[in-house]
């Protein structure tokens, strides 16, 4: 039986997916799928660890460089995308690779989406407009005040997730987690999970090795140029949102490197309980 597969290759930052997933795709003479929420936007480069020129000609990749940091990006959108791009490889080839540290966008991918209604546009542009203005303490007592479940049980620390949680309360009334029924859609391929793990100790030195060499390439001078957009969702990135700060005087050079640092393996770390709990559930 010769049935289509896809591999995904899921880990924290830092861990070595994109080697890998190389690696593998030359195996199988394929290409790979970038499950990122970041690497997909042009404007972005140093500090979402994008792969390098050399690596993206020994393999193509889907959704590096796709889209634009002015252009909505979403799960949904993602899914579709990422289903599109496995059909094509799939033309040609009977393995296909997805690669990636987003979870909720290898969950999409694997499992398919929950029916989430419309939510009003006139909400949408309205919470973006505040939460730029006001920022994230704003949003968490807003979800604090309108939506209690998911301020108890939903991702108290992802702004495009908190945002998209209160728009969806405020426009239908119900609660975003109260729209997540666990069902899973069946794919027409076969997916394999491979979750990268390595002790902690030596993730967290390649994070704060690879934060050196991302300044040494000149993620200040990346940054700088990103300032003026600082307030869209694309930007609410560790990497950028340190230096942000650094140029609004809140911090000095320094302190802006080590929290970079300091925010990564925290994300790094809530990277590994979501991927072990998706696994498991698997």
């Amino acid at each position: 039986m010769n049935k289509k597969t896809c591999l995904i290759i899921s880990g924290p930052t830092a861990i070595g997916k994109t080697s890998y997933a190389i690696e593998l795709a030359l195996k199988h003479n394929t290409q790979i799928i970038s499950a990122d929420s970041r690497q997909c936007f042009k404007e972005l480069d140093i500090g979402v660890a994008r792969p390098s020129k050399e690596q993206l000609q020994k393999v193509p990749h889907y959704f590096i460089d796709t889209h634009s940091i002015h252009e909505e990006m979403n799960v949904k959108i993602f899914e579709e995308y990422a289903l599109k791009a496995a059909q094509e490889i799939f033309k040609n080839n009977d393995v296909a690779i997805i690669v990636g540290g987003t979870g909720l966008y290898i969950k999409a991918f694997a499992e398919g989406l929950d029916d989430i209604p419309e939510v009003s546009e006139t909400i949408h542009q309205k919470l973006n407009d505040q939460y730029a203005l006001s920022g994230i303490e704003w949003l968490r007592n807003e979800i604090r005040l309108n939506d209690p479940l998911f301020f108890a049980k939903g991702e108290m620390q992802n702004p495009q997730r908190m945002l998209r949680a209160l728009e969806v309360k405020l426009s239908t009334g119900n609660s975003i987690l109260e729209f997540q029924s666990g069902k899973k859609t069946k794919r027409h391929f076969e997916i394999r999970n491979i979750n990268l793990e390595i002790p902690r100790e030596q993730l967290y030195k390649n994070i704060n090795h690879r934060v050196d060499e991302m300044m040494d390439a000149g993620l200040l001078k990346e940054a700088e140029s990103l300032f003026p957009f600082k307030h869209l969702n694309a930007l609410q990135t560790v990497g950028y949102k340190e230096l942000f700060d650094y140029f609004e005087g809140k911090y000095s050079l320094g302190k802006a490197i080590e929290e970079i640092k300091k925010n990564t393996r925290h994300y790094a770390k809530r990277q590994m309980t979501w991927f072990n709990k998706f696994i498991a559930q698997g």
